[in-house]
């Protein structure tokens, strides 16, 4: 009997499968209507943590509705579909370009710069900042629980003058009647400033607008991987000095967080930038976090940075800076908009303010003399050496006068070996007799280290400086890249060797002297063969300004006694 109560049972399970969608059929869907989505995260009414990963979410269309007096639901109507377009705003330095789907920012084109590249584009042409299928601008939306990408949103445009400026408006429905966008780009006729505004209705008073960095540049430089290992994202904390972050410095996914308030944040490549800033004395930015993109090659050409905005009332503004590195037009900005670039990692404190004061001093020397600024950098290498003159003529007499006493504290030293009481009082004695003191050869080294500063902030000018772009002199096609003949490192090293010969006449130098003698040179010309021609011709004409000193001091050292004091 076993058996046939299995057979019964298992018939009786299939007719129940058969039957019963028969005689309870599933509702047939209303064309249109789409099932409310369900969200576990929605409980939770405070605002996500700023820098968190959003997770992109879709538009959802809206709901199907349901007739008052009928009871019957109602199809969704369906919105009209409208074109994609581009909207084009030529200003008098550039063209930018913004698309009506998700109303983002899409290119912008320096019309004042030519590529020096033709990679890409064709060379001549003016540069383009936006890398091919990528976006300068792009925007988020934060609510409780969701983030809508407007990205997959298409505006409806509309383009307009007021008051002398062009203004591009994009408004789109978001899911549902009550909730829309707005966004607002009204561009500076005669400037690379954007002024943006977003008006978000709909939106609880916890939501941000996420404004999306470009993860990358197009490259319209002649040596392109130069130009992109200056890829960094930057950005300015409100109550302390801006920092970078190089593409390189982190890894494929690497996330960096700054939580704000945040005055500006901007993407880079070595000489072009594009910035995001909140207005002149309005709170800044919550918040600004940096990815690390994908790497496809060695090189970091990929990276990802967002800005958080609090929405208050559905409403923020900001303005957006698209356009070359010249340091006038950063400056004027405001908000410390100028140190975009900053120098000197640890020694920030110390190299950014002679940076400043030396790209202001060139500057101010090209705009007065009217020359070009390979003249500009011989003649500001020959003034310096000028100046320091007086301090280096007493530094080398110095150092002249502890060579010859070295003798006498030699002799002491051996003397009084085992009475350290009576070395130092000798020692002091024979300083006493020449007019000198034990911190004589340090004050006399002191003044030599004068120019570093300037040579080492004249070093991180010339990475960034675009006033130095594409300039030629003598054989130099562009002073901001390396000799493409190597012909002035050789001339540094020769110039270094000269100051050094001469800097050894009339003192019995030992063999270690004589090796450095050729070492100091040579090293020299290997650190220089691969920096701008630019600051190779700034240390040449220091050198070779410094001849004719070291000449007179070697002279008076090889002719004279010793000079006292």
């Amino acid at each position: 009997m076993e058996p046939r109560r299995i057979i019964l049972a298992v018939v009786l399970m299939a007719a129940v499968l058969i039957v019963a969608p028969i005689l309870f059929p599933t509702p047939t869907p209303v064309p249109g209507a789409v099932p409310v989505a369900t969200d576990s995260a929605r409980a939770d009414t405070t605002a996500p943590t700023a820098g968190a990963a959003p997770t992109t979410t879709p538009t959802a269309a809206p709901a199907a509705t349901m007739d008052a007096l009928t009871g019957n639901v109602l199809a969704t109507p369906q919105p009209i579909a409208l074109p994609i377009d581009t909207a084009l705003v030529k200003t008098a330095p550039a063209e930018f370009r913004t698309t009506n789907k998700g109303a983002a920012l899409i290119g912008a084109a320096m019309t004042q710069y030519q590529a020096l590249s033709n990679k890409g584009r064709t060379r001549g042409d003016a540069v383009e900042l936006a890398a091919p299928g990528d976006r300068l601008i792009g925007f988020r939306i934060v609510v409780p629980g969701d983030t809508i990408d407007l990205s997959q949103t298409v505006f409806r445009t509309t383009q307009e003058e007021e008051n002398g400026r062009t203004v591009v408006r994009y408004d789109a429905e978001l899911g549902m009647a009550s909730r829309t966008a707005s966004i607002r780009y009204s561009f500076l006729p005669d400037s690379y400033r954007v002024d943006v505004s977003a008006a978000i209705a709909g939106v609880p008073d916890n939501s941000y607008l996420l404004i999306d960095l470009p993860p990358g540049f197009r490259s319209a430089e002649a040596d392109t991987s130069e130009d992109q290992s200056h890829l960094a994202y930057a950005y300015k904390p409100e109550l302390s000095s801006a920092e970078g972050v190089a593409f390189r410095s982190l890894d494929p996914g690497e996330r960096e967080i700054q939580a704000g308030p945040i005055t500006w944040a901007v993407a880079k490549n070595k000489y072009f930038l594009l910035g995001v800033l909140a207005p002149k004395g309005q709170p800044g930015f919550a918040e600004v976090g940096v990815t690390g993109g994908q790497r496809i090659a060695k090189e970091a050409t990929r990276g990802q940075a967002t800005l958080v905005a609090p929405l208050k009332g559905g409403n923020v503004a900001f303005e957006v800076y698209a356009g070359p590195q010249e340091f006038k037009r950063l400056a004027a900005m405001g908000r410390e908009f100028e140190t975009s670039n900053p120098y000197g990692g640890w020694l920030q404190g110390i190299v950014q303010p002679f940076a400043t004061m030396v790209i202001r001093l060139l500057l101010w020397m090209k705009a007065t003399l009217g020359l070009s600024y390979g003249w500009i950098l011989v003649i500001f290498g020959v003034a310096v050496r000028i100046i320091l003159w007086p301090l280096n003529q007493k530094a080398m007499r110095s150092s002249m006068a502890m060579q010859r006493i070295q003798p006498e504290l030699q002799e002491i030293q051996a003397k009084y070996k085992g009475d350290p009481q009576k070395l130092q009082a000798a020692m002091m004695q024979v300083y006493k007799e020449h007019g000198m003191s034990p911190f004589s050869s340090l004050s006399g080294c002191l003044p030599m280290l004068i120019p570093l500063p300037v040579f080492f902030a004249l070093f991180f000018v010339f990475q960034n400086t675009i006033e130095f772009r594409g300039v030629s002199f003598l054989w130099f096609p562009d002073i901001s890249l390396k000799d493409p003949y190597y012909i002035i490192p050789i001339l540094v090293a020769i110039t270094a060797m000269g100051l050094s010969w001469l800097g050894m006449r009339g003192i019995k130098a030992n063999e270690q002297q004589k090796m450095m003698m050729y070492l100091m040179p040579a090293m020299m010309m290997v650190i220089f063969f691969n920096m701008a021609s630019g600051l190779n011709l700034y240390y040449f004409v220091q050198n070779l300004a410094s001849l004719p000193q070291q000449w007179l001091i070697s002279q008076e050292r090889t002719k004279k006694p010793l000079v006292r004091g």
